[in-house]
């Protein structure tokens, strides 16, 4: 009976509740059914699950840089945050393209919620590196305290980004295998 139980527990802990193929709804039955391969890969790995490794990196990086520039006031620091947050803007743009890429070309992407949860504050996320990254390179003088401001508000949203990203890998299963379409 406890065996069963276990196996009840890691069941349903298993499957994502609104991924179920025999839940109550219809609409969400139909969810179920969709594809949720990745369909931008190469050998089998998703092009953007390898890519959002660099923008979040990045963006962490430029926050503890600015935490070193607020604390010695050397001017290398400066420096590294403009380019921290020069290729966390870029390679946050190219996730962005692949991830929107991904999005649109598979159903079973779209049609869930913390799809479109991680999208917005993904692209939330550019806009923010991208105003930081142009403060830096316009305004050096007011990397304290708005450049600052903006590095903590884009690890806020790296963290909503990633946890909403998390929850489509994790839960869902988003992306863990190739496409049915290749």
């Amino acid at each position: 009976m406890a065996k069963k139980l276990v196996e009840q527990q890691i069941e349903s802990e298993e499957t994502a509740p609104e991924a179920s193929a025999d839940h109550a709804n219809p609409a969400i039955r139909a969810v179920a059914d969709k594809d949720i391969g990745s369909a931008i890969a190469v050998a089998g790995h998703p092009i953007h699950a390898m890519l959002v490794h660099f923008p979040i990196a990045l963006v962490i990086c430029a926050l503890g840089v600015d935490g070193l520039y607020w604390i010695t006031g050397d001017p290398f620091w400066v420096r590294v945050g403009l380019w921290a947050t020069g290729f966390a803007f870029a390679f946050g743009v190219l996730a962005s393209v692949v991830g929107t890429l991904e999005l649109l070309a598979v159903p079973g992407i779209r049609v869930r919620v913390a799809s479109w949860n991680h999208a917005i504050a993904a692209m939330t996320l550019v806009a923010v590196a991208g105003a930081n990254w142009g403060l830096r390179l316009n305004f050096p003088e007011q990397i304290l305290p708005h450049g600052l401001m903006l590095s903590v508000l884009a690890a806020v949203l790296t963290a909503l980004a990633g946890w909403h990203g998390g929850k489509l890998v994790f839960d869902h299963g988003v992306g863990l295998i190739i496409s049915t379409k290749q």
